[in-house]
């Protein structure tokens, strides 16, 4: 992107961008309050107005993920215990190197009871399904690629779940029943292929070193992380033998290891600055 070009910004919802922030910046240093002040000048730098942002902070505080406290004359908030738990589900994939590839062979298949006057919980139980790579099959059937650490990705909601509300087993495909019928009946490919084709879209020609220089390192790359983490909810990372030869997902994942790399000095810098902390990059 040369100088002067402005990009053209999708839609970010404004608690999409509240937890990258949280989870760029917070979520390695839980004990620190952070202002809501800074929050809303971050936010604001996205595009997200004041009132927004704060029904977004207080909405985390009535779901559990953030505590609220007074700072001196302020309102700050902190991270819960099950709030950094929720964040760090999603580490392994939103900071490894290979986000859309599965971890090991097979399939993972679940199946959950819960009961109608529990629409919540069955919402979020979707959810967390949903984030780790599933889609459902058939019949309340689940099915994800790999071998999925259920118990670690369902702890949030263990005391909230009746024994044997959910079921979980480990399959592998048999020649006489191929699995690519069922794969392309899970998930939509062309949904998948048109959510990176949009990622580099937006991200593929932005300069780092640019951004930076502009003292937009900070709101760059929490949009940049709110990005992502639409992209790892919408490609489960299905086995490439599945996919095209041009599947963008390795492009996706190299666009955002080059910017995230690249912001990440100046941005937690910026973050210092709002908050009074000293920066902490990560090794």
């Amino acid at each position: 992107m040369t100088a002067g070009q402005e990009r053209v910004a999708p839609y970010r919802a404004p608690r999409e961008l509240l937890l990258a922030l949280l989870g760029d910046h917070v979520l390695d240093h839980p004990e620190r309050p952070v202002r809501a002040a800074a929050v809303i000048t971050v936010l604001e730098g996205a595009g997200i107005a004041e009132a927004a942002v704060r029904a977004s902070l207080s909405r985390l505080v009535r779901q559990g993920v953030l505590a609220s406290q007074r700072h001196g004359r302020e309102i700050a908030f902190r991270l819960t215990a099950a709030g950094a738990a929720l964040l760090s589900q999603g580490n392994e994939r939103v900071r490894g190197d290979h986000p859309f590839s599965p971890h090991g062979g097979g399939w993972t298949l679940v199946t959950f009871s819960i009961p109608e006057g529990r629409r919540d919980l069955r919402h979020r139980v979707r959810s967390t399904l949903t984030w780790h790579g599933f889609a459902p099959l058939r019949d309340g059937l689940w099915l994800a690629p790999g071998e999925v650490d259920l118990r670690t990705s369902l702890l949030p909601l263990t005391g909230e779940l009746d024994d044997g509300a959910v079921m979980a087993f480990r399959a592998r495909e048999l020649e006489e029943f191929p699995m690519a019928p069922s794969v392309h009946q899970a998930w939509d490919i062309e949904a998948i292929r048109a959510a990176h084709v949009a990622f580099l879209g937006t991200w593929e020609d932005v300069d780092a070193a640019e951004v930076a220089v502009r003292d937009a390192a900070l709101v760059t790359r929490i949009e940049l992380v709110a990005d992502w983490l639409e992209l790892l909810g919408t490609d489960p990372g299905l086995p490439p033998e599945y996919m095209d030869d041009d599947w963008p997902a390795a492009a996706s994942a190299r666009v955002y290891r080059r910017l995230r790399d690249g912001l990440e000095e100046a941005a937690s810098a910026g973050f210092a600055t709002l908050t009074g902390a000293a920066p902490a990059l990560r090794d």
